[in-house]
């Protein structure tokens, strides 16, 4: 089974929802990146994720949304996320509109995730997302609990990194 099989067999995608909204951005010449989950993803092992957590470039956002409405998503805004979704996949797309994302464009850099080739943030980037995730105290627990494990898979993968990582968060030998 290749990865994007695991990936539709997972998210029991009647359509690959993924492969989709990727064409999508590239066909808005929409600059991207992936943040969350699928992101850690593409530096550490793989772990199973049903969403798609990503920042697309602020100026065009609302090309973004027009054009998945007109692809038959359903949209939703949430204070700092426009959430879409589509019938025949259970993958959620969380588009991040927090202004602290935008910079992560730049530094962004062509991976391939479980067989899907797209833009990911760059390793600090994505551990930075991880560390804002996690000490947003709004976010349900179980999610902050998720936020510390990729914290420690990425830091386990890139010892580097625990100069990066709050001392509060650093896990005990």
């Amino acid at each position: 089974m290749t990865g994007k099989e695991f990936m539709k067999a997972v998210s029991n995608g009647r359509v690959d929802i993924l492969e989709t909204f990727l064409s999508l951005l590239k066909e808005l010449a929409a600059p991207y990146c992936v943040i969350g989950g699928l992101a850690v993803n593409a530096y550490t092992e793989p772990v199973v994720s049903l969403d798609l957590d990503l920042v697309v470039i602020s100026k065009d956002l609302a090309k973004v949304r027009k054009s998945a409405l007109s692809k038959g998503y359903k949209v939703q805004d949430f204070e700092h996320s426009l959430n879409l979704s589509a019938a025949g996949s259970d993958l959620r797309i969380q588009i991040q509109t927090d202004p602290r994302y935008q910079s992560y464009l730049s530094r962004s850099i062509k991976k391939k995730v479980l067989g899907y080739e797209m833009k990911v943030a760059s390793l600090e980037d994505v551990l930075q997302g991880k560390i804002w995730a996690y000490s947003d105290d709004t976010r349900r627990k179980s999610k902050r609990q998720k936020d510390l494990a990729d914290i420690y898979r990425l830091l386990e993968s890139h010892p580097r990194l625990q100069k990066k990582i709050p001392e509060n968060l650093l896990p005990e030998d």
